[in-house]
């Protein structure tokens, strides 16, 4: 998401090597992308194992219309389907212009990442309050009725929502509030805006590359908000060097100062604003990477591949990627001590190989 100008399009078409039309400052095209997420350790395993095929993860991006312009500094409220899509959303990925070029004039004139981003955020906010101060007022007139099971739901549902409205009155986004777990759940169902985790990515210009670590490091001591990243990148650049053969895109980018690809650097970003990590399987047929919450167990892991082997769960066979690729086999990680079995409890690390042994 991003206001008109903000070049959000380009993000989504550098992130997706998509070819969605960019400058139409927020037509009204709702652009998605798949992106199989690159992984070293993923492509080294087929390397391995030489399989038929190697099934990498995903990330689904959607790249929204920007919402109507603002009227006397006031944000116009985003339109309904577009604030039905954000709400289904795990993350929201927010960009924001810091670059400036009069071929692209800023529809308010001036170029001011913070004003900017202040004020999407408020439309956020907005939008959430809204939510909020509905259901309350419906629980204060219907909120009584029921069941003494469904009262007393409506209550804590209440007492809750009282607790969120103040903060979004202030400005406070919801994810700022550090809810215990019992009250996140029963306000889940809202998929609250404010309470999702934000990477917030700053757009800048060519002649900005230098100094982008500097841009972003400022814009971070002035959000300290939970759940949130920050990170500058020029979205043209790095989607015209998308375009590019690989060579020619390293070469490009010694040119031009870059490290990694933004790619890898906004995937790697959403994967730890959600929690997320990677565990492989492996074998003659294919490699293949599986996203989980940070936490998960192995049945968790096991029902991520299919539930059967969720439901007939025996153990897990269990080996880091680095020291299977080292050691170079099965075999050799299991003499050395380095494949373990393991049981349901056992916590899945990132980069973990994993085999699943169970009962039909």
């Amino acid at each position: 998401m991003g206001l008109a100008g903000a070049g959000k399009s380009t993000v989504f078409n550098t992130l997706t090597r998509g070819h969605a039309e960019t400058g139409g400052f927020g037509g009204m095209t709702v652009n998605t992308g798949v992106v199989k997420v690159p992984d070293e350790r993923l492509s080294r395993l087929t390397e391995l194992f030489k399989p038929k095929r190697e099934v990498p993860a995903d990330v689904t991006y959607v790249d929204l219309p920007a919402p109507p312009s603002a009227v006397e500094g006031r944000p116009a409220d985003i339109p309904a389907d577009q604030l039905a899509r954000l709400r289904n959303a795990d993350a929201l990925l927010h960009v924001v212009r810091a670059f400036d070029d009069p071929a692209v004039p800023h529809p308010d004139g001036t170029v001011d990442a913070w004003r900017d981003l202040e004020r999407l955020d408020l439309e956020l906010v907005l939008a959430d309050l809204g939510v909020v101060e509905k259901r309350l007022e419906r629980l204060e007139g219907s909120g009584r009725h029921g069941t003494q099971s469904e009262r007393e739901q409506n209550e804590r549902e209440r007492v809750v929502l009282e607790r969120i409205r103040p903060a979004l009155t202030q400005g406070t986004p919801i994810r700022d509030l550090e809810l215990d777990p019992d009250d996140s759940r029963i306000i889940r169902g809202f998929r609250f805006l404010t309470e999702k985790p934000v990477l917030v990515v700053l757009n800048v210009g060519e002649g900005q590359i230098a100094e982008a670590a500097s841009i972003a490091a400022d814009v971070v001591d002035r959000y300290p908000h939970r759940q949130s990243r920050v990170v500058a990148l020029s979205a043209r650049i790095e989607m015209e060097i998308g375009e590019l053969d690989p060579a020619e895109a390293e070469v490009f980018r010694e040119d031009m100062g870059l490290t990694d690809p933004s790619l890898e650097r906004v995937i790697r970003l959403s994967y730890e604003l959600l929690g997320l990590i990677s565990f492989f399987t492996a074998g003659p047929d294919e490699t293949r990477a599986w996203t989980i919450p940070d936490g998960s167990n192995a049945v968790d892991a096991a029902g991520a591949i299919h539930s059967d082997l969720a439901r007939g769960f025996i153990r897990a066979e269990v080996v880091l990627v680095e020291d299977l690729l080292s050691l170079g086999s099965m075999a050799e990680a299991r003499r050395n001590g380095k494949l373990r079995s393991e049981g349901k409890t056992y916590r899945v690390r990132d980069g973990d190989v994993i085999e699943v042994l169970f009962n039909v």
